[in-house]
């Protein structure tokens, strides 16, 4: 079953605003009105049923043009099973890509030969089971991979940027502000700032 069919709004709503754990990870929600997506647990007063839409990974919500809430951080949360439970080419392509694979210079036709497939077909079967084509996943999981660093060391903008798997700081600038709207800078200011705020 494909991670879209998965994903049965009535259920997905009520989860989300029960702030139910159990869901953790395994859908995300996009806010209208605000082009912001979250987790099921953000501890923002939830929008209104009607301005909500919801997707299976975090990438197929930036895909579709919504940056990540940093309230919630959604690149904290768990594993997605939409990308564990798929195909087993998907999951093992997810896999591989977690570890770098397409970090250093491979591209996606490289990873499609590595499983033993077309890439058209690899593209076919991420658009279908993770909501999103392999590129996009990768880029979204080294923003993700920054964005941690960012929050929880106090590590150099330019080794961060090598450190999540980009090849060049110019690089991890767009797709940093691509998903988060601001540059990485910005993110870190917020964050010092908030934690200074819970002192």
């Amino acid at each position: 079953m494909s991670a879209e069919r998965s994903l049965d709004p009535r259920t997905c709503d009520r989860a989300r605003l029960a702030r139910d754990a159990r869901f953790d990870g395994r859908f995300y929600t996009g806010v209208l009105t605000t082009r912001i997506y979250c987790r099921p647990t953000c501890p923002v007063r939830p929008a209104k049923s009607r301005n909500v839409v919801f997707f299976p990974t975090a990438a197929a919500a930036e895909r579709a043009g919504f940056r990540p809430c940093l309230r919630c951080r959604p690149e904290a949360a768990p594993g997605t099973p939409a990308w564990r439970g798929a195909a087993a080419s998907v999951s093992r392509a997810v896999r591989l890509i977690e570890q770098g694979f397409l970090d250093d210079g491979r591209r996606v036709e490289d990873l499609a030969a590595a499983l033993g497939m077309t890439p058209r077909h690899l593209r076919r079967l991420f658009t279908r089971h993770a909501g999103a084509p392999p590129l996009a996943v990768a880029t979204t999981r080294r923003v993700q991979r920054a964005k941690a660093l960012i929050d929880e060391t106090a590590m150099p903008m330019s080794v961060i940027a090598f450190a999540a798997g980009f090849a060049s700081i110019r690089r991890f600038n767009a797709a940093f502000r691509a998903a988060y709207r601001r540059p990485p800078s910005a993110v870190r200011r917020v964050r010092r700032s908030h934690a200074r705020d819970l002192r």
